[in-house]
């Protein structure tokens, strides 16, 4: 009788989405933030965070405490809903600058009413908005955790490469200006 050999995947190397972060930054115009928050709001449900500026810069007219931007993260089932759609607004195609070498992938929506299932506001307007997806591993708590918190072992990070496959694999992604 002959043996049939599976390999076995080693389940602290799956990758996995950790989480979904979508920014709208809108400098000193309170009007702007004002369509973010609403925007923000329609595309994911919930309502987003007002970042805050930490430091004076005069030329740009900002002061500590200034609302600045919005926000808003997402985690689980409700991050693995939506970033189907945000891809799709880029037709599934990212370029490679997009990836960093520790598993963050980051791009740029210009219009939202590319993203399917959103509708046009004409209280919004036309305005874009960024997507920053963090990977990670299991064991990726230590670097997180109050008690003896430690570094992630290089061997265990998420490369390039491996950011880029796991794109093309899970989410049919092209990725442009790969050599």
């Amino acid at each position: 009788m002959q043996q049939v050999t599976q390999t076995k995947v080693n389940p602290m190397k799956v990758i996995r989405i950790e989480k979904l972060t979508l920014n709208i930054g809108a400098g000193t115009d309170p009007a702007r933030l004002t369509k973010g928050v609403q925007l923000l709001t329609n595309i994911a449900g919930k309502p987003p965070v007002k970042t805050i500026t930490q430091k004076r810069i005069a030329n740009w007219g900002i002061r500590p405490g200034l609302p600045i931007g919005c926000k808003i993260t997402l985690r689980g089932a409700e991050a693995a809903e939506l970033l189907p759609r945000l891809l799709a607004a880029k037709d599934n195609e990212l370029n490679e600058t997009c990836f960093d070498g520790h598993g963050n992938v980051a791009f740029g929506i210009h219009e939202y009413i590319n993203i399917p299932g959103v509708k046009y506001d004409p209280n919004i307007g036309i305005t874009g908005l960024q997507a920053c997806i963090t990977l990670e591993r299991p064991g990726y708590r230590i670097k997180r955790r109050k008690i003896s918190k430690r570094k992630i072992n290089p061997v265990h990070g998420i490369t390039h490469e491996q950011a880029v496959q796991y794109f093309k694999e899970n989410y049919k992604v092209q990725v442009r200006g790969e050599e």
